[in-house]
C-alpha cells in the first residue's frame, strides 16, 4: 500500500472531487482537454481500466465509448458514490475496485488496452512512482496505451502559487517545498511534483515507448477566464489547444499528461 494512505484518505474521504469540472471553466479546462485525448485511443472495442477514478466523472463519460471500463479508487466513499451513478443510470459495463495504483494484484496481467493513471502520479513519492509504472504496465496488454497523470512541479508553483495567491507566494518555505523537496508546501506528504523529463526518463526506464507529453490545463488566471463572455472564452479554447499540443509548454501546465506504448 502507498505510505501516505491514511493522507489521501483524509482528503478525499469527503468526496471533494466531486463536481469539480462543473463549479467553473477554468476548472472544466483539465477535463475538456483530457477528454479530447482520451477520444483518440479509445473505441467501442477498448477495455479500459482507470487508476485514481475517483467518484467516477471519466467512467461515465468513456462507459458508451468503450467495451469495457473498470475503474480503481483508494477511497472506498469515492467508489460508493460511483456506483449508485453506474446503477441510477443502468449501466452495465463499468465495474468497479477499492485498491492501491501500488498493488493491483488482483488485476490479470496483459488485460487492458488502455490503462489510465489519473491519479496515484500526484499523490506518491518517486519511489512509489516507480511501483505504479511496473504495476501499470504489467496489466496493460501488448502494444496497448497507458496514460500517466501528473504535475509538474514548475506550473503548480507559477498557476497554484503565485498567480492563484500572489499575496502569499513566493516564500522561502514554497521555494524549498516545492522546487527542491518537490511536495506541496501546505499539503506536504499528500501532493508531489515532477518535471516533464523527469516523468520521461521514469518511462523509458520502464521501457514504455513514449507517445506524446501534454499538458491540459494551462488556466493561468481563474478570475480572467471565469468572467470572459463566450466569444472571449472559444478564443482561449483555441489559443489552449496551441498550448496542449506544443511540449515545450507542457511544464507550464498544472496537470499534464503522458502517453505511452507498452512495447
Amino acid at each position: 500500500m502507498s505510505s501516505n494512505e491514511k493522507l489521501v484518505f483524509a482528503r478525499y474521504s469527503n468526496q471533494c472531487e466531486e463536481g469539480r469540472a462543473k463549479r467553473s471553466r477554468a476548472d472544466d479546462l483539465e477535463f475538456y482537454f483530457t477528454k479530447k485525448l482520451l477520444a483518440k485511443y479509445i473505441d467501442k472495442q477498448s477495455k479500459v481500466i482507470e487508476i485514481g477514478c475517483g467518484t467516477g466523472y471519466y467512467g461515465i463519460f468513456l462507459h458508451d465509448k468503450c467495451k469495457e471500463y473498470v475503474g480503481v479508487d483508494i477511497t472506498p466513499e469515492n467508489i460508493k458514490l460511483f456506483n449508485e451513478k453506474v446503477e441510477r443510470e443502468n449501466i452495465s459495463n463499468i465495474t468497479t475496485i477499492v485498491g492501491d495504483g501500488t498493488n493491483l494484484n488482483n488485476i490479470d496481467k496483459n488485460e487492458y488496452d488502455v490503462v489510465l493513471i489519473f491519479g496515484p502520479m500526484y499523490h506518491l513519492p518517486p519511489e512509489e512512482r516507480e511501483i505504479v509504472f511496473e504495476e501499470s504496465k504489467r496489466i496493460c496488454k501488448e502494444n496497448g496505451i497507458i496514460m500517466y497523470a501528473y504535475q509538474s512541479k514548475l506550473g503548480a508553483y507559477l498557476q497554484a502559487g503565485i498567480l492563484s495567491y500572489p499575496k502569499h507566494y513566493p516564500n522561502k518555505k514554497s521555494n524549498e517545498y516545492i522546487l527542491i523537496k518537490e511536495t506541496d508546501d501546505e499539503n506536504p506528504g499528500l501532493f508531489y511534483f515532477t518535471t516533464s523529463k523527469e516523468i520521461k526518463e521514469s518511462a523509458k526506464l520502464h521501457d514504455l515507448e513514449i507517445i506524446k507529453n501534454i499538458g491540459v490545463n494551462f488556466y493561468f488566471n481563474k478570475e480572467q477566464i471565469n468572467s470572459m463572455d463566450n466569444e472571449k472564452y472559444e478564443c482561449w479554447l483555441e489559443f489552449s489547444e496551441y498550448l496542449c499540443n506544443d511540449e515545450s509548454c507542457t511544464g507550464l501546465s498544472n496537470h499534464s499528461i503522458l502517453i505511452c506504448r507498452k512495447k
